[in-house]
Protein backbone atom coordinates (compact mmCIF):
# COMPACT_ATOMS: atom_id res chain seq x y z
CA UNK A 1 0.00 0.00 0.00
CA UNK A 2 1.48 3.46 -1.03
CA UNK A 3 1.38 5.90 1.12
CA UNK A 4 -1.75 8.52 1.30
CA UNK A 5 -1.08 12.23 1.76
CA UNK A 6 -4.05 13.48 4.18
CA UNK A 7 -5.48 16.43 5.84
CA UNK A 8 -7.58 16.82 9.18
CA UNK A 9 -10.35 19.64 8.88
CA UNK A 10 -11.46 20.74 12.41
CA UNK A 11 -8.37 19.43 14.09
CA UNK A 12 -8.67 21.74 17.06
CA UNK A 13 -11.21 20.15 18.53
CA UNK A 14 -10.97 16.63 20.46
CA UNK A 15 -12.45 14.50 17.29
CA UNK A 16 -9.85 16.26 15.50
CA UNK A 17 -7.01 15.60 17.92
CA UNK A 18 -7.96 11.80 18.42
CA UNK A 19 -7.47 12.06 14.33
CA UNK A 20 -4.03 13.57 15.15
CA UNK A 21 -2.89 11.13 16.98
CA UNK A 22 -4.05 8.19 15.54
CA UNK A 23 -2.22 9.30 12.31
CA UNK A 24 1.02 9.96 13.77
CA UNK A 25 3.13 6.62 12.90
CA UNK A 26 0.32 5.44 10.43
CA UNK A 27 1.34 3.21 8.22
CA UNK A 28 -0.51 4.37 5.07
CA UNK A 29 -1.66 7.67 5.87
CA UNK A 30 1.15 10.83 5.99
CA UNK A 31 -0.73 13.72 7.91
CA UNK A 32 0.54 16.62 5.02
CA UNK A 33 -1.99 19.86 6.32
CA UNK A 34 -4.80 20.86 9.05
CA UNK A 35 -7.29 22.90 8.86
CA UNK A 36 -9.53 24.88 11.72
CA UNK A 37 -11.82 28.14 12.16
CA UNK A 38 -10.76 31.50 10.40
CA UNK A 39 -9.76 32.27 14.46
CA UNK A 40 -7.53 29.19 14.36
CA UNK A 41 -6.41 30.20 10.51
CA UNK A 42 -2.10 31.23 10.38
CA UNK A 43 -1.63 30.21 13.90
CA UNK A 44 0.91 26.52 14.51
CA UNK A 45 -0.98 23.97 15.92
CA UNK A 46 0.38 24.26 19.08
CA UNK A 47 -0.26 27.95 19.64
CA UNK A 48 -4.26 27.33 18.03
CA UNK A 49 -5.03 24.00 20.39
CA UNK A 50 -2.88 25.55 23.57
CA UNK A 51 -4.84 24.50 26.63
CA UNK A 52 -7.15 22.98 24.84
CA UNK A 53 -5.60 19.77 24.39
CA UNK A 54 -7.55 17.30 25.92
CA UNK A 55 -5.94 14.04 24.65
CA UNK A 56 -4.13 11.84 27.18
CA UNK A 57 -1.33 11.64 24.69
CA UNK A 58 1.20 14.88 23.80
CA UNK A 59 0.46 16.11 20.41
CA UNK A 60 2.38 15.13 17.91
CA UNK A 61 6.05 16.43 17.34
CA UNK A 62 5.48 16.49 13.60
CA UNK A 63 2.49 18.31 13.68
CA UNK A 64 3.27 20.93 16.55
CA UNK A 65 5.06 23.41 14.10
CA UNK A 66 2.09 23.40 11.12
CA UNK A 67 0.68 26.23 10.35
CA UNK A 68 -3.05 25.90 10.86
CA UNK A 69 -5.31 26.78 6.85
CA UNK A 70 -8.73 28.11 7.32
CA UNK A 71 -11.07 25.19 6.38
CA UNK A 72 -13.68 27.15 4.37
CA UNK A 73 -11.77 29.55 2.44
CA UNK A 74 -8.63 27.10 1.95
CA UNK A 75 -10.83 24.38 -0.11
CA UNK A 76 -8.58 24.92 -3.30
CA UNK A 77 -5.66 24.69 -2.04
CA UNK A 78 -6.16 21.66 0.99
CA UNK A 79 -7.71 19.74 -2.03
CA UNK A 80 -4.50 20.36 -4.52
CA UNK A 81 -2.31 19.14 -1.53
CA UNK A 82 -3.53 15.81 0.03
CA UNK A 83 -5.59 13.05 -1.44
CA UNK A 84 -8.08 12.78 0.89
CA UNK A 85 -9.46 14.74 4.21
CA UNK A 86 -10.53 13.56 7.69
CA UNK A 87 -13.34 16.12 8.75
CA UNK A 88 -14.38 16.47 12.19
CA UNK A 89 -15.73 20.21 12.23
CA UNK A 90 -17.76 21.82 14.69
CA UNK A 91 -20.63 23.79 12.45
CA UNK A 92 -23.94 24.17 11.78
CA UNK A 93 -25.64 21.03 10.28
CA UNK A 94 -26.21 22.91 6.87
CA UNK A 95 -23.04 24.72 6.75
CA UNK A 96 -21.15 21.17 7.54
CA UNK A 97 -23.15 20.11 4.45
CA UNK A 98 -22.73 22.77 2.21
CA UNK A 99 -18.46 22.56 3.09
CA UNK A 100 -17.93 19.03 3.09
CA UNK A 101 -19.86 18.94 -0.26
CA UNK A 102 -17.13 21.71 -1.51
CA UNK A 103 -14.40 19.48 -0.93
CA UNK A 104 -15.55 16.92 -3.06
CA UNK A 105 -16.41 19.09 -5.94
CA UNK A 106 -13.01 20.50 -5.43
CA UNK A 107 -12.17 16.52 -5.86
CA UNK A 108 -10.83 16.14 -2.29
CA UNK A 109 -12.34 13.18 -1.06
CA UNK A 110 -13.93 13.65 3.04
CA UNK A 111 -14.08 10.48 5.60
CA UNK A 112 -16.05 12.44 7.51
CA UNK A 113 -16.53 12.48 11.99
CA UNK A 114 -20.05 14.41 11.45
CA UNK A 115 -23.27 13.96 11.02
CA UNK A 116 -24.53 16.37 7.99
CA UNK A 117 -24.29 14.21 5.39
CA UNK A 118 -25.42 10.41 7.65
CA UNK A 119 -28.99 10.46 5.62
CA UNK A 120 -27.80 12.12 2.38
CA UNK A 121 -29.32 8.97 -0.14
CA UNK A 122 -26.24 8.47 -1.88
CA UNK A 123 -23.41 9.07 1.13
CA UNK A 124 -22.51 5.31 2.80
CA UNK A 125 -22.47 5.88 6.41
CA UNK A 126 -20.65 2.50 6.92
CA UNK A 127 -19.29 0.56 9.80
CA UNK A 128 -16.61 -1.37 7.99
CA UNK A 129 -17.66 -5.15 9.61
CA UNK A 130 -21.14 -4.43 9.02
CA UNK A 131 -21.57 -2.72 5.56
CA UNK A 132 -19.04 -2.19 3.61
CA UNK A 133 -20.43 -3.04 0.52
CA UNK A 134 -21.84 0.36 1.09
CA UNK A 135 -18.84 2.23 -0.18
CA UNK A 136 -20.40 1.48 -3.65
CA UNK A 137 -22.93 4.05 -3.91
CA UNK A 138 -19.79 6.48 -4.60
CA UNK A 139 -20.04 5.88 -8.00
CA UNK A 140 -23.53 7.19 -7.63
CA UNK A 141 -22.47 10.32 -5.93
CA UNK A 142 -19.80 10.87 -7.76
CA UNK A 143 -22.17 11.22 -11.14
CA UNK A 144 -24.63 13.14 -9.06
CA UNK A 145 -21.53 16.20 -7.74
CA UNK A 146 -19.74 15.76 -11.11
CA UNK A 147 -16.59 14.70 -9.55
CA UNK A 148 -13.38 12.12 -10.97
CA UNK A 149 -12.43 11.41 -7.72
CA UNK A 150 -14.40 13.36 -4.72
CA UNK A 151 -17.05 12.10 -2.67
CA UNK A 152 -18.28 11.50 1.00
CA UNK A 153 -18.12 9.22 3.36
CA UNK A 154 -19.09 9.28 6.42
CA UNK A 155 -18.84 6.71 9.84
CA UNK A 156 -22.35 6.32 12.06
CA UNK A 157 -23.24 7.71 15.33
CA UNK A 158 -20.77 7.03 18.12
CA UNK A 159 -23.86 5.41 20.51
CA UNK A 160 -24.77 2.96 17.96
CA UNK A 161 -21.11 1.64 17.64
CA UNK A 162 -21.62 -0.14 20.95
CA UNK A 163 -24.30 -2.66 20.48
CA UNK A 164 -25.15 -2.67 16.75
CA UNK A 165 -22.34 -4.71 16.25
CA UNK A 166 -23.41 -7.12 18.85
CA UNK A 167 -26.98 -7.35 16.96
CA UNK A 168 -25.03 -8.08 13.79
CA UNK A 169 -24.83 -11.64 13.68
CA UNK A 170 -27.71 -12.37 14.74
CA UNK A 171 -29.77 -10.90 12.26
CA UNK A 172 -30.27 -14.44 10.78
CA UNK A 173 -32.64 -15.60 13.75
CA UNK A 174 -34.86 -12.38 11.93
CA UNK A 175 -34.38 -9.56 14.88
CA UNK A 176 -38.06 -7.93 15.73
CA UNK A 177 -37.45 -5.61 18.23
CA UNK A 178 -34.43 -3.77 20.15
CA UNK A 179 -34.58 -2.28 23.47
CA UNK A 180 -31.28 -0.19 23.64
CA UNK A 181 -30.49 2.15 27.06
CA UNK A 182 -27.03 3.86 26.22
CA UNK A 183 -25.07 5.49 29.35
CA UNK A 184 -22.32 7.70 27.48
CA UNK A 185 -19.56 9.40 27.83
CA UNK A 186 -18.86 13.18 28.52
CA UNK A 187 -16.16 13.16 25.62
CA UNK A 188 -18.70 12.80 23.19
CA UNK A 189 -19.62 15.80 24.00
CA UNK A 190 -16.25 17.27 23.16
CA UNK A 191 -15.85 17.50 26.84
CA UNK A 192 -13.35 16.57 30.10
CA UNK A 193 -14.18 16.74 33.86
CA UNK A 194 -11.85 19.93 33.94
CA UNK A 195 -14.26 21.65 31.39
CA UNK A 196 -17.34 20.08 32.71
CA UNK A 197 -17.06 19.90 36.27
CA UNK A 198 -21.10 20.05 36.37
CA UNK A 199 -21.02 16.33 35.42
CA UNK A 200 -19.18 15.33 38.24
CA UNK A 201 -21.12 13.18 40.45
CA UNK A 202 -24.65 13.61 37.74
CA UNK A 203 -26.26 12.07 35.32
CA UNK A 204 -28.52 13.98 32.71
CA UNK A 205 -31.31 11.72 31.24
CA UNK A 206 -31.49 13.65 27.82
CA UNK A 207 -28.43 14.01 24.84
CA UNK A 208 -30.20 16.26 22.34
CA UNK A 209 -31.14 14.51 18.86
CA UNK A 210 -29.10 11.10 20.27
CA UNK A 211 -32.29 8.91 20.31
CA UNK A 212 -33.33 9.70 17.09
CA UNK A 213 -29.69 8.79 15.41
CA UNK A 214 -29.31 5.64 18.04
CA UNK A 215 -33.32 4.65 16.78
CA UNK A 216 -32.74 5.58 12.60
CA UNK A 217 -29.40 5.01 11.67
CA UNK A 218 -28.83 0.95 12.80
CA UNK A 219 -31.67 0.72 9.73
CA UNK A 220 -29.46 2.90 6.99
CA UNK A 221 -26.62 0.53 8.38
CA UNK A 222 -28.58 -2.33 7.22
CA UNK A 223 -30.40 -1.12 4.35
CA UNK A 224 -29.42 -1.86 0.86
CA UNK A 225 -28.28 -0.01 -2.18
CA UNK A 226 -31.21 0.46 -4.63
CA UNK A 227 -30.13 2.30 -8.20
CA UNK A 228 -28.65 5.54 -7.15
CA UNK A 229 -29.36 5.51 -3.05
CA UNK A 230 -29.38 3.49 -0.02
CA UNK A 231 -32.76 2.43 1.42
CA UNK A 232 -32.98 2.05 5.03
CA UNK A 233 -34.28 -1.31 6.34
CA UNK A 234 -37.87 -1.32 7.41
CA UNK A 235 -37.09 -3.79 10.51
CA UNK A 236 -36.39 -4.63 13.20
CA UNK A 237 -37.74 -1.87 15.49
CA UNK A 238 -35.67 0.22 17.66
CA UNK A 239 -36.50 1.98 20.69
CA UNK A 240 -33.88 3.93 22.61
CA UNK A 241 -33.13 6.26 25.42
CA UNK A 242 -29.42 7.89 25.55
CA UNK A 243 -28.51 9.39 28.63
CA UNK A 244 -25.30 11.20 30.15
CA UNK A 245 -23.03 10.04 32.60
CA UNK A 246 -20.04 10.80 34.38
CA UNK A 247 -17.63 8.68 32.56
CA UNK A 248 -14.43 10.28 30.67
CA UNK A 249 -14.60 7.82 27.41
CA UNK A 250 -16.83 4.58 27.04
CA UNK A 251 -20.04 4.09 25.52
CA UNK A 252 -22.40 1.88 27.33
CA UNK A 253 -25.52 0.10 26.45
CA UNK A 254 -28.38 -2.18 27.82
CA UNK A 255 -29.80 -4.11 25.10
CA UNK A 256 -32.92 -5.80 25.40
CA UNK A 257 -33.56 -7.84 21.87
CA UNK A 258 -36.55 -10.15 20.34
CA UNK A 259 -36.64 -12.96 17.53
CA UNK A 260 -38.66 -14.80 15.23
CA UNK A 261 -36.49 -17.92 15.66
CA UNK A 262 -34.94 -17.36 19.52
CA UNK A 263 -31.22 -18.88 19.06
CA UNK A 264 -29.44 -20.40 22.40
CA UNK A 265 -27.41 -18.36 24.20
CA UNK A 266 -24.29 -20.94 22.83
CA UNK A 267 -25.17 -19.87 19.23
CA UNK A 268 -24.97 -16.31 20.34
CA UNK A 269 -22.04 -16.62 21.90
CA UNK A 270 -20.55 -18.54 19.17
CA UNK A 271 -21.75 -15.93 16.62
CA UNK A 272 -19.81 -13.15 18.97
CA UNK A 273 -17.08 -15.06 19.09
CA UNK A 274 -16.97 -16.21 15.44
CA UNK A 275 -17.92 -12.72 13.66
CA UNK A 276 -15.30 -11.31 11.43
CA UNK A 277 -15.78 -8.50 8.69
CA UNK A 278 -14.03 -7.47 5.60
CA UNK A 279 -11.50 -5.79 7.96
CA UNK A 280 -10.43 -8.81 9.69
CA UNK A 281 -10.41 -10.76 6.07
CA UNK A 282 -7.86 -7.96 4.69
CA UNK A 283 -5.89 -7.04 7.84
CA UNK A 284 -6.51 -3.25 8.07
CA UNK A 285 -3.95 -1.58 9.87
CA UNK A 286 -6.25 -0.28 12.68
CA UNK A 287 -8.84 -3.29 12.65
CA UNK A 288 -9.28 -4.91 15.83
CA UNK A 289 -8.14 -8.81 15.32
CA UNK A 290 -10.99 -10.01 17.49
CA UNK A 291 -14.07 -8.01 16.95
CA UNK A 292 -16.29 -8.76 19.70
CA UNK A 293 -15.12 -9.95 23.04
CA UNK A 294 -17.51 -11.39 25.51
CA UNK A 295 -16.92 -11.32 29.42
CA UNK A 296 -17.78 -14.08 31.70
CA UNK A 297 -17.85 -12.17 35.06
CA UNK A 298 -21.18 -10.33 35.84
CA UNK A 299 -19.56 -7.21 36.30
CA UNK A 300 -17.88 -6.77 32.91
CA UNK A 301 -17.78 -5.08 30.94
CA UNK A 302 -16.48 -2.05 32.77
CA UNK A 303 -15.59 1.54 30.79
CA UNK A 304 -12.34 1.89 33.36
CA UNK A 305 -10.70 -1.70 32.33
CA UNK A 306 -12.39 -2.60 28.97
CA UNK A 307 -12.88 0.31 26.97
CA UNK A 308 -9.45 0.73 25.46
CA UNK A 309 -9.41 -3.51 24.38
CA UNK A 310 -7.75 -3.43 21.07
CA UNK A 311 -6.71 -0.28 20.85
CA UNK A 312 -10.11 1.09 21.32
CA UNK A 313 -11.24 -0.73 18.34
CA UNK A 314 -13.04 -3.74 19.66
CA UNK A 315 -16.65 -3.74 21.26
CA UNK A 316 -17.42 -6.07 24.75
CA UNK A 317 -20.11 -7.51 25.32
CA UNK A 318 -21.39 -9.21 28.79
CA UNK A 319 -24.55 -10.68 31.01
CA UNK A 320 -25.99 -12.41 28.09
CA UNK A 321 -28.88 -13.76 29.96
CA UNK A 322 -32.85 -14.84 29.11
CA UNK A 323 -35.63 -11.78 29.61
CA UNK A 324 -38.88 -12.05 30.95
CA UNK A 325 -40.51 -9.47 28.34
CA UNK A 326 -37.76 -10.22 25.21
CA UNK A 327 -35.74 -13.03 24.08
CA UNK A 328 -32.59 -12.01 25.52
CA UNK A 329 -30.56 -9.22 27.43
CA UNK A 330 -27.50 -8.14 27.37
CA UNK A 331 -24.54 -5.39 28.10
CA UNK A 332 -22.17 -3.69 25.28
CA UNK A 333 -19.19 -1.17 25.47
CA UNK A 334 -17.45 0.53 22.87
CA UNK A 335 -14.94 3.44 22.99
CA UNK A 336 -16.40 6.58 21.44
CA UNK A 337 -13.91 8.53 20.29
CA UNK A 338 -11.71 5.49 18.72
CA UNK A 339 -14.06 2.96 17.45
CA UNK A 340 -17.03 5.48 18.02
CA UNK A 341 -15.53 8.51 16.08
CA UNK A 342 -11.88 8.94 15.17
CA UNK A 343 -10.80 5.48 15.30
CA UNK A 344 -13.76 4.57 13.12
CA UNK A 345 -12.72 6.77 10.36
CA UNK A 346 -9.24 5.96 10.04
CA UNK A 347 -10.83 2.32 9.80
CA UNK A 348 -13.10 3.27 7.02
CA UNK A 349 -10.75 5.51 5.14
CA UNK A 350 -8.50 2.17 5.07
CA UNK A 351 -11.23 -0.05 3.99
CA UNK A 352 -11.59 2.89 0.74
CA UNK A 353 -7.76 3.03 0.39
CA UNK A 354 -7.60 -1.04 0.06
CA UNK A 355 -10.34 -0.76 -1.97
CA UNK A 356 -9.04 2.22 -4.54
CA UNK A 357 -11.26 4.63 -3.65
CA UNK A 358 -8.38 7.34 -3.21
CA UNK A 359 -6.65 6.46 -6.66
Amino acid sequence: MRKYNVGIIGATGMVGQRFAILLENHPWFEVKLLAASPRSAGKTYEEAAGSRWKMQSPMPESMKNMKLLDAVADVEKIASEVDFCFCAVDMKKDEIKALEEKYAKAECPIVSNNSAHRFTPDVPMVVPEINPEHIEIIEAQRKRLGTKKGFIAVKSNCSIQSYVPALEPLRKFGITKVLACTYQAISGAGKNFETWPEMVDNLIPYIGGEEEKSEQEPLKVWGKIEGDKIVSASSPQITTQCLRVPVSDGHTAAVFVSFENKPSKEEILKLWADFKGVPQELELPSAPKQFIHYFEENDRPQAKLDRNLENGMAVSTGRLREDSQYDYKFVCLSHNTLRGAAGGGVLLAELLAAKGYFD
